[in-house]
């Protein structure tokens, strides 16, 4: 009895893994207030990742903007 090939392939999750890889530099400058408050809600809400928070804060209203921006036929 032949066995049945269970599961995902291997070359298919290390394209996508390569693809979701991020290797595009962006920096972003902020004032002494701007950084205080950033400081206040990683404490707050126990963030550690300061670039990560950066990152989906600005997707978030990215994806947001696209999606009440999109065109409409009437």
């Amino acid at each position: 009895m032949a066995k049945k090939k269970t599961g995902v392939d291997v070359r298919y999750q290390d394209k996508e893994r390569a693809a979701l890889k991020r290797n595009i530099r962006k920096s972003v400058f902020f004032n002494k207030h701007e950084m205080n408050a950033i400081a206040q809600y990683r404490r707050q809400f126990g963030l550690r990742s300061l670039s990560a928070l950066i990152r989906q804060a600005t997707m978030e209203h990215v994806l947001r903007q696209l999606d009440e921006g999109h065109p409409t036929l009437f």
